[in-house]
Formats: structure tokens, C-alpha cells, sequence
């Protein structure tokens, strides 16, 4: 857990993820839509990324990916960041306050 946490807050915007899940994907797109850059971590090509991604379930992620670390804080996963999303301009705060994006 301690890795997945350091990890996290290594960049403004880590996403925890897997090549073929295409939710995973969906929510990297949208965050980069606003020009944030995010880290991105597929746990089924990293040899350590089956203890990953127990960590993050541990952490309370269910399903596991995808995972988003904003500002060093575990945001959550899809469902989080849709709702963000659709609050108005939420998401987009949690972005500018990390320093991912500019406005």
C-alpha cells in the first residue's frame, strides 16, 4: 500500500489502470482533455502490479482501475470522476489546485 501511495503523489495526476480496460481509458482521455498530463501506471505490465493492485482495493478502489491520485490525494475511481465531472466545474478545480493544469 505504501508503494501505491508514493507512487500517487509522484505526479500532480497518476492514474492506476490496465491496457485493455477501456473505462480506464475513457478517464485518462477526459483528464487530458482539460491538458493535464497524467502518470499512467498499467498494473498487468508492471511485474509488481498484482500487489498494486491489491493495495489499491485495500484503499477502497472496487473495481480496482482505474485509480486516480490527484494532488497526491486517492480521488477514486470512474464513478468519482464522472460525478466530478458533471458537479459544475469540480474536476476541473481538483486539476488547477494540484497545479496539472493552468487557467
Amino acid at each position: 500500500m505504501e508503494r501505491v501511495m508514493k507512487l500517487g503523489g509522484e505526479s500532480p495526476v497518476v492514474i492506476f489502470t490496465k491496457s485493455n480496460c477501456c473505462i480506464s481509458h475513457s478517464i485518462e482521455t477526459l483528464i487530458r482533455s482539460f491538458g493535464a498530463n497524467p502518470t499512467i501506471y498499467e498494473l498487468d505490465e508492471l511485474p509488481n502490479g498484482m500487489e498494486m493492485e491489491r493495495a489499491l482495493v485495500e484503499l477502497g478502489c472496487k473495481p480496482s482501475v482505474p485509480a486516480v491520485f490527484i494532488g497526491k490525494e486517492l480521488v477514486g475511481g470512474s464513478n468519482e470522476i464522472m460525478s466530478l465531472n458533471l458537479r459544475g466545474n469540480k474536476l476541473k478545480q481538483l486539476l488547477i489546485r494540484a497545479k496539472a493544469i493552468w487557467v
